[in-house]
C-alpha cells in the first residue's frame, strides 16, 4: 500500500540528539583543493569513526584518506590553518580511546598500505603507515623472516598503529615491543612539516634535546624498569646514556598520534622459525600459573601466555586438566627440535598437568581461543556486558601471581566481575571487566575502581599501559604512575612537537578525564520497541548493537579456512560493509547525533544493502554480533507503511509465488526461455539483468512422495517414520534432493518418510527481506499445521531453512512453546543419520570432493556430523568457506551482481575450478548450487544425492 493511505510513520523510539561541532566555513573546500585523497565530511563517513575498540566516544567533523605523504602534508597545514584538530586511524582498534577524535580523521589503511623495499640481507622493511601487519608477515616469510610484535589483531591492524601505541602481541618476550623493532620514522608535524627520525640523528624539533639536558636526573630515576612499560612518552628512550645512543623512534612510538603522523616506517625483521611446538601447562588457578611464567624465561620460549577456565567457554579438547593454563610456544629448525625444546620445558614446569601440540591444525585452535578472548571477554558466562578499561596493566613478571591475588580481591570488594588473561611471560594481564557503563551510579564506580587500581598497580611497581596505550582510559591517572612533576614534562614535550594543540588533543598530554565521552550516553534510556526477542540481550535492541566492541575481526580481507565473516566487506574494503561499521551506524542511528532521521535513515539502509545476511557473524564474530537479524530488523521499521523495493516483493514472498505457480511450472519454464520476456519480468521483479530464472519444477516433492506412498508404502507403526521438512526451494525448485534424502533415509533407518504437511514454510524469505509481520503470520501458521511428533527430529535439507526455523523462529515467537519445540528439534541430513542411524554404513565414493558449506550452516548448524559423513564415504578435501554470494534474494536482486560474484571469486569459483578431474562438487544449499551453475558452468548437487547415487550403485 502507497505510503500516502496510511498514517504517518512514527519512529517507536525517540534518539537522544545533541548538535554536533561543523567543520569551519571554508575548511571543506580548502581541504579538497588542497589533497588528491578523498575527503568526505558526510554523516556516514563521521558515523564510522566515532569510536574504535574502547569504551569512548567522539564525533569527527570529517574524513581524509590521503593519497601520499605529500596529501598529509597538505592536510595537516590546511587544519593548522583552520584550527582544526587532526586524528590519524589505522585499524581503529585500539582499546583506550586514542582512535577516537573531534576534528579531522587520516584514514590511513585506504591508500597508505604500500610496502615500499624489504630486504631479506639487512632483515628490514619500508613500509607505509596504514600496510597490515599480517601483509608484512606474508611478505617476510619467503625469506623465512617476521616482524616481531603480534597483538591478537594481527590480521586488521596497522603498522602505523602499532608504532602509535607501541604494540606488543604474545612473542615480545622473544622480540620485544614495536618500539624494539622500528628503526626509522618518517613523520609530518601539524602544520605540514616533515621530519626523519633516526637513532643517532636529531632528537626531533628545535628545543627537545635543551628539555631533556635540564631534567637529566628526574628522566633516570622516574620510569620503572619493566618490559611492558607503555605508559606516557619514553623520553628516557632520549638520555644520553642510551643504548646506542638516544633514540627519538623509541621516543616516538607510543606517542598515540599526540605529537606527529607517520608517514614511512623502516622496521627490523626477525629470523621465523621454521617449525613451531606448543607446551600447554595446566595449573590448580591463575596465580599458581603466573607464578610459574618467571621460571620458564631462562628457556628462551617464543610466548609465555596465561588463561583462566572462565575464558573458555567451549573447551578445545586439547587443553590438559587444570583451571588455568600457560600456552608456552617454543620453535626450532626442525618440528623434532621444537618438539624437543617444548618437552624441556614440560619437565622443568610445576604444572597439574600437560601436554604438548605439535600439529599446526590443533595449535591454531587452540591460539583462536586466546586471541579471539579480546570479544568473548565482553560478556560473562552468564551474559552479562563486561568492557575495556583496565585492558592491559603490566607488572614485573616476578610480582604477577601476587597481584593477580590483589587485583581480583579489588574486584570482589567493588562487587565486579572479570577474566584476566595475557601475557604472564612479561607480567602484562588483559580483563575485561562487568562495568556499569550506562548508569550515573556505575560510571562513578567505574571512576573509583580505576582510581585505586592505578594505585595497585603503582604499589607492585608497575605500569598502568603493557600493550595498548593510556588513550582516555588511563591517561588522567599517569600522576599517579610517574608523579606530577615527569607528567609536567611529558606537557612540555607535547608542546615542543605540537605547539598548537592540534594533534589527537586529549590525549596522553592534558587528557579528558576517563568517565567522560563514554560511547554509551547518547543510547536511548529505555528499550525500543522491536519485533525480535534478542535472547541474549534482554530483549534490547541497543543491548544488541552494543555487543560489537570494535575488535574488528570481520575487517579481515583474507581469510581462507578463517570462516565467513564477513563477506561484502572482503568484497568492496569498505568499513560501512564490514559487521563493525553496520554496528556502528546502528549506534549512531539510535544516538541520533550524526545519523538523525532514526529507522528511515538512508545511510544505514544503504551499509546494510550488501548484507548478505550470510549469518557469519553470529559464529565468527568473538562478541555474537548477528548482522543478519539486526539487518531484517531494520528494515522492518524503515518500510513500514512505505512501498518497497520490487525485489521484497518478488523474492521476499517467493514461497507465495512459487505455490501460485506451480499448476503453470512447463508453460512459465517456456516463457523464461523467451529473452525478451525473461528481461521483462526481471526488470519488473527488481532482479539483476545478468542473473538466469531458475527453472520450477513440474513435479513438486511432496507430490512425488504423496504418489510414492500410493503405491504401495504404508505406515507401519508411528515410531518407525522419520519427519522430513519440505522447503521452499526442495519442494518447488530442486525436488530431486527431496527424493534422494527419501532414498536414504529408507535405505538408512529402515523408517518410512511422512507426506509433508501443506502450506507450512520457515518464513525465511520474509525475515531476510525484512517483511516481519509477514514473517510471523507465516510462521504461525507453519506451527498450527506441522503436528510434530514427540520424539521425532524434523529433517531440514536446505541449510538457510534450517538456520531460520533454529533461530528466527523462537526470536520472533518468543512466547510461543511450539516455536522452541520446533527449533529444537530441527536436524540436518547428516546429524540425524549420525543420531537415529550410527551403526549404518553409507557407500563408499572415494573420491575428491570440492564446493561449499553453506554459510548459514557454519553459523547457526555447525557441520561436523557432515565431515564425518564425508569422511566415512571417502570424500576427501575440505569444503570452501567463506559465502558463495548469491545468499538468497541477495545475489538476484538488482545491483548486487558485482558483490555477489567477488564473493564467489574469493573461496569457491577458484577450489571448483582447480578441483582435480571426477572431483564431486558438493553443495547443500540451492543458492550456493545455483552460484555454481551460472558462474562456473558446473552443477553441484546435495550430499542426499551423492549418497542415493552411490546406493543406485550399489557400492558397499
Amino acid at each position: 500500500m502507497a505510503e500516502q493511505h496510511r498514517p504517518p510513520y512514527r519512529s517507536p523510539y525517540r534518539p537522544h540528539r545533541r548538535p554536533t561541532a561543523e567543520a569551519p566555513d571554508g575548511f571543506a573546500a580548502a581541504l579538497r583543493s588542497a589533497v588528491r585523497g578523498e575527503a568526505d565530511f558526510g554523516p556516514t563517513a563521521r558515523a564510522l569513526t566515532t569510536m574504535d575498540a574502547s569504551n569512548y566516544r567522539r564525533v569527527p567533523l570529517g574524513v581524509l584518506a590521503p593519497r601520499d605523504a605529500d596529501d598529509i602534508a597538505a592536510a595537516l597545514t590546511v587544519c593548522q590553518e583552520y584550527g582544526v584538530p587532526v586524528l590519524p586511524r589505522g585499524g581503529g582498534t585500539s582499546i583506550a580511546g586514542q582512535a577516537t577524535g573531534t576534528g579531522l580523521v587520516l584514514d590511513l589503511t585506504r591508500h597508505l598500505r604500500s610496502i615500499l623495499a624489504l630486504d631479506p640481507v639487512a632483515r628490514t622493511a619500508t613500509v607505509q603507515p596504514g600496510v597490515i601487519l599480517d601483509d608484512l608477515r606474508a611478505a617476510a616469510a619467503p625469506h623465512g623472516l617476521t616482524f616481531g610484535p603480534d597483538p591478537s589483531t594481527h590480521s586488521r591492524c596497522t603498522l602505523g598503529g602499532m608504532i602509535g601505541n607501541n604494540s606488543c602481541g604474545a612473542h615480545s618476550v622473544a622480540w620485544g615491543t614495536t618500539a624494539d623493532n622500528v628503526r626509522a620514522l618518517e613523520v609530518v608535524r601539524y602544520g605540514g612539516e616533515a621530519l626523519r627520525l633516526e637513532q643517532g640523528r636529531a632528537l626531533g624539533p628545535h628545543g627537545v634535546r635543551e628539555l631533556i639536558d635540564a631534567h637529566l636526573a628526574l628522566l633516570r630515576t622516574g620510569y620503572p624498569d619493566l618490559p611492558r612499560r607503555i605508559s606516557g612518552y619514553a623520553l628516557d628512550a632520549l638520555l644520553p646514556e642510551h643504548p646506542g645512543g638516544p633514540d627519538p623512534v623509541r621516543a616516538f612510538c607510543g606517542s598515540e598520534g599526540t605529537l606527529a603522523v607517520v608517514t614511512e616506517a623502516t622496521v627490523r625483521l626477525v629470523e621465523a622459525p621454521r617449525a613451531r611446538a606448543l607446551a600447554v601447562l595446566g595449573y590448580a588457578d591463575e596465580s599458581a600459573a603466573a607464578e610459574a611464567a618467571p621460571g620458564l624465561l631462562p628457556y628462551r620460549p617464543l610466548t609465555v601466555e596465561g588463561m583462566a577456565a572462565d575464558l573458555v567457554r567451549e573447551p578445545a579438547g586439547l587443553l590438559p586438566r587444570g583451571a588455568a593454563w600457560l600456552f608456552v610456544e617454543t620453535g626450532g629448525a626442525t618440528p623434532a627440535e621444537a618438539r624437543a625444546h617444548a618437552e624441556r620445558i614440560l619437565r622443568a614446569a610445576d604444572a597439574v598437568d600437560a601436554a604438548v601440540v605439535t600439529d599446526p591444525a590443533g595449535q591454531r585452535a587452540l591460539w583462536r581461543i586466546r586471541e579471539d578472548a579480546a570479544g568473548t571477554s565482553t560478556r560473562m558466562p552468564d551474559g552479562t556486558e563486561a568492557w575495556p578499561g583496565w585492558e592491559d596493566c603490566a607488572v614485573p613478571p616476578a610480582r604477577l601471581g601476587p597481584y593477580l591475588r590483589d587485583f581480583r580481591a579489588l574486584l570482589a570488594q567493588h562487587g565486579l566481575r572479570g577474566t584476566p588473561y595475557g601475557h604472564f611471560g612479561d607480567g602484562c594481564i588483559h580483563v575485561r571487566i562487568d562495568f556499569d557503563l550506562l548508569t550515573p551510579a556505575g560510571v562513578s564506580r567505574f571512576r573509583r575502581f580505576s582510581e585505586e587500581l592505578a594505585d595497585l598497580v603503582v604499589a607492585h611497581g608497575g605500569s598502568l599501559s603493557g600493550e595498548h596505550g593510556d588513550g582516555q582510559a588511563r591517561a588522567e591517572l599517569l600522576p599517579r604512575m610517574y608523579g606530577t612533576e615527569l607528567v609536567g614534562l611529558f606537557g612540555r614535550f607535547k608542546d615542543l612537537w605540537d605547539p598548537d594543540g592540534g594533534l589527537n588533543p586529549g590525549m596522553l598530554a592534558r587528557p579528558a578525564p576517563l568517565d567522560t565521552n563514554l560511547r554509551f550516553e547518547v543510547l536511548p534510556k529505555r528499550p525500543v520497541d522491536v519485533a525480535f526477542g534478542y535472547p541474549q540481550d534482554g530483549g534490547d535492541f541497543a543491548g544488541a548493537v552494543r555487543r560489537c566492541v570494535g575488535v574488528a575481526k570481520c575487517r579481515t580481507e583474507t581469510a581462507p579456512g578463517a570462516g565467513v565473516m564477513c563477506p561484502s566487506y572482503r568484497a568492496t574494503g569498505e568499513e560501512a560493509h564490514s559487521t563493525r561499521g553496520r554496528a556502528r551506524l546502528l549506534h549512531e542511528m539510535l544516538a541520533g547525533e550524526v545519523i538523525t532521521d532514526g529507522w528511515r535513515s538512508t545511510e544505514v539502509r544503504d551499509a546494510l544493502d550488501l548484507c548478505l545476511s550470510c549469518k557469519g557473524c553470529r559464529s565468527d564474530c568473538p562478541v555474537g554480533v548477528d548482522m543478519a537479524t539486526y539487518k531484517a530488523e531494520f528494515l522492518h521499521h524503515h518500510y513500514q507503511g512505505r512501498l518497497r523495493p520490487a525485489a521484497h516483493y518478488a523474492l521476499g514472498r517467493l514461497p507465495r509465488w512459487l505455490r501460485l505457480a506451480r499448476p503453470f511450472a512447463g508453460l512459465l519454464n517456456a516463457l523464461a526461455r523467451v529473452r525478451p520476456l525473461a528481461g521483462l519480468a526481471k526488470r519488473l521483479a527488481g532482479i539483476t539483468p545478468e542473473r538466469a530464472i531458475p527453472e520450477l519444477a513440474t513435479e513438486t516433492y511432496s507430490r512425488w512422495l504423496r504418489g510414492r506412498q500410493g503405491k504401495g508404502t504404508h505406515i507401519v507403526s508411528s515410531s518407525r517414520v522419520v519427519q522430513v521438512w519440505a522447503d521452499t526451494f526442495t519442494e518447488h525448485l530442486s525436488p530431486q534432493v527431496g527424493r534422494a534424502a527419501v532414498r536414504v533415509l529408507e535405505e538408512a533407518t529402515g523408517r518410512t518418510v511422512l507426506p509433508p504437511p501443506s502450506g507450512v514454510c520457515c518464513g525465511l524469505t520474509y525475515v531476510s527481506t525484512g517483511q516481519l509481520d509477514a514473517a510471523r503470520a507465516v510462521m504461525r501458521r507453519t506451527l498450527d499445521r506441522i503436528g510434530l511428533l514427540p520424539g521425532h527430529p524434523l529433517v531440514v535439507l536446505e541449510p538457510s531453512c534450517a538456520a531460520t526455523l533454529r533461530t528466527d523462529l523462537p526470536e520472533l515467537l518468543p512466547d510461543d512453546p511450539r516455536a522452541h519445540e520446533l527449533a529444537s528439534s530441527v536436524r540436518t541430513l547428516a546429524q540425524y543419520l549420525e543420531e537415529y542411524a550410527p551403526d549404518w554404513t553409507p557407500p563408499r565414493l572415494d573420491r575428491p570432493a570440492v564446493g561449499q558449506t553453506h554459510c548459514h550452516q557454519h553459523a547457526v548448524l555447525g557441520d561436523a556430523a557432515e565431515r564425518r559423513l564425508r569422511e566415512r564415504m571417502g570424500l576427501t578435501g575440505e569444503l570452501s568457506g567463506g559465502c558463495c554470494g548469491l545468499a538468497g534474494n541477495f545475489g538476484f536482486e538488482k545491483g548486487h551482481w558485482e558483490v555477489s560474484v567477488a564473493c564467489a571469486e574469493e573461496q569457491l569459483l577458484p577450489a571448483v575450478r582447480g578441483a582435480e578431474p571426477g572431483a564431486e562438487v558438493l553443495a547443500d544449499g540451492f543458492s550456493c548450487r545455483t552460484q555454481l551453475d551460472q558462474l562456473a558452468g558446473r552443477r553441484a548437487r546435495h550430499l542426499a544425492e551423492v549418497i542415493a547415487e552411490g546406493l543406485e550403485d550399489g557400492r558397499p
